[in-house]
């Protein structure tokens, strides 16, 4: 595609400017350096960060394969010159600063992408026909907020959203024929509810400040959506505290429903949780919920909505069978696999022999 005389004109100003041998040479030498000063030891670096010393020098990473690339997979491990940045051992001044991952595609560094639109454009079409002559395959572009005027050119040359954030816009393009192997975005929402039932057999619930005028007068158990990076147990606490001023501890899991196409047509995994009440005082949240109080069990089960409802009904039949020790729920277990290095929680039960004490593990 030939430029405009604007856009050669542009280009030829920009270079010129930036292409000086001695400041592209010493350039060059400070991030070879950088790399070596860590050894020969490198660890992936993410593609939602810039790559920097110290995430390289972390040693030894293990990674994950499966059919589609994880979003684990956007990451790459340096070995020798694998990973290096695409201009290290490059003149031409009009190749994206970019590093290889380890499934043979490219992250562009959103960091060092030119601020000039038409340097952009100019140079995003250099950079793509170099890629697919190297045999590349998936290229992940990451525009800062501060950069949203490159959208429109990077869409335009054949890139395809694929998720935001509120500081940034990320960006795929799948070199080869055929399917798209790089993953979807997010798929799910991971909600909690917290059954709380103190010694007096009496349950905590709350009246929604706003809902549908289905459910205006229905009491049920606080409620809410899991922060990420949050944990469900520690999650499920929180949204009781905020809506009921109520200190809980975590005793397991009682059971989780999977429905699809809800809020924002995805998917939804919600855990109901049983929780063992910390305090007694409760202090509503004036944000989202109208009143909250304790009320005896079988006042709330006999709620019409709740008989009414298979879901409502059946999850508090489960949770009164977990009470009467005729059914155990799953206890979280925190552990660390040699498969990632990472801690997990992984979230089950064990009953010796027929004894169904559910007491935990």
């Amino acid at each position: 595609m030939e430029m405009s005389l604007l856009e050669s004109k542009s280009l030829f100003l920009y270079q010129k400017c930036h292409s000086s041998p001695f400041l592209s040479f010493r350039h060059q030498v400070e991030r070879f350096s950088r790399f070596c000063s860590c050894r020969g030891r490198f660890s992936k670096a993410s593609y939602l960060s810039k790559p920097n010393k110290a995430a390289y020098c972390n040693g030894a990473v293990s990674s994950i394969g499966q059919k589609k690339l994880a979003p684990e997979a956007f990451t790459h491990q340096i070995n020798g010159t694998n990973g290096l940045s695409s201009k290290l051992f490059s003149n031409d001044s009009r190749l994206l600063e970019a590093v290889d991952d380890e499934y043979d595609g490219i992250v562009i560094d959103p960091d060092r992408l030119p601020t000039n639109p038409i340097v952009f454009s100019s140079n995003l079409r250099f950079s793509m026909s170099h890629w697919k002559k190297k045999g590349k395959k998936g290229v992940w572009l990451k525009l800062p907020v501060e950069q949203s005027e490159l959208v429109p050119i990077a869409v335009k040359a054949g890139f395809q959203y694929h998720h935001a954030q509120p500081e940034y816009l990320m960006l795929t393009y799948w070199i080869p024929d055929g399917p798209c192997m790089l993953p979807s975005n997010a798929s799910h929402h991971v909600g909690v509810g917290g059954f709380v039932i103190n010694d007096r057999n009496e349950v905590l619930v709350v009246q929604e400040k706003y809902c549908s005028p289905t459910f205006a007068n229905f009491w049920k158990i606080p409620t809410g959506f899991i922060v990420e990076k949050e944990e469900i147990f520690t999650g499920v606490s929180r949204e009781v505290k905020e809506e009921t001023g109520i200190e809980t501890e975590f005793v397991e899991v009682i059971a989780f429903r999977h429905a699809h196409n809800v809020a924002y047509e995805k998917s939804d995994l919600f855990f109901v949780c049983m929780l063992r009440p910390l305090s007694t005082q409760i202090i509503v949240d004036d944000l989202e919920i109208q009143a909250a109080k304790w009320m005896p069990l079988a006042e709330f089960v006999e709620q019409p909505l709740v008989q009414e409802d298979v879901m409502f009904k059946k999850i508090i039949d489960i949770c009164i069978a977990r009470l009467d020790k005729y059914y155990c729920g799953l206890n979280v277990h925190q552990l660390v696999s040699k498969f990632d290095g990472k801690l997990s929680s992984l979230y089950y039960n064990i009953i010796d022999g027929e004894d169904l004490n559910c007491t935990g593990n």
